[in-house]
């Protein structure tokens, strides 16, 4: 493994031996590097600033510009590390830059699912996820910028009906 890459590689989290696949793996929706953008757009206006200041200071501008520019690159370099997973035994977060973070949650552990979509995420397209388990501290309870929120959410309903874990589904006739 290297110290550092750009791809959290969650294949090699998978408990192979045990038949576990993915079935999905979430990236942050595009929405999630907006604000790294912004930040990164203030860094280059700060420079730009540079042109109108007087020489005493102009080294506290660039120190200023650099860091925007820096802690935006790290911002969104942190949002595409950030990746959900649904397999078909558990659900889990692999996220980190230099020090990588996996916070998993097995599929009988999930008790509810709830998904918020604000209003800009309704427009975008996006929702957040929030687990309800038995345990009351837990390492999985909130995955924010999820794309396709309602698919995701039917996804791993679907991998809890073919577990088999809340019995099977019977059918409603009118």
């Amino acid at each position: 493994m290297e110290p550092f890459e750009l791809d959290p590689r969650v294949e090699r989290h998978l408990i192979a031996d045990e038949g576990e696949i993915i079935i999905d793996e979430v990236r942050k929706q595009w929405a999630a590097y907006i604000g790294p953008v912004l930040e990164a757009a203030a860094g280059l206006l700060v420079l730009i600033l540079l042109i109108w200041t007087p020489r005493p200071i102009d080294w506290v501008i660039s120190l200023l510009s650099a860091g925007l520019l820096v802690h935006a690159i790290w911002r969104a370099a942190a949002v595409h590390m950030d990746r959900f997973v649904i397999t078909n035994m558990r659900v889990f977060r692999v996220h980190g830059i230099f020090t990588r973070n996996i916070a998993t949650m097995p599929i009988q552990r999930i008790l509810d699912i709830s998904v918020h979509k604000p209003f800009i995420g309704r427009i975008l397209g996006y929702g957040h996820f929030i687990f309800e388990s038995a345990a009351q501290d837990q390492g999985l309870r909130e995955i924010h910028f999820v794309g396709d929120p309602d698919e995701r959410g039917l996804t791993i309903q679907r991998v809890i009906a073919r577990s088999g874990l809340r019995g099977q589904p019977t059918r409603w006739n009118n």
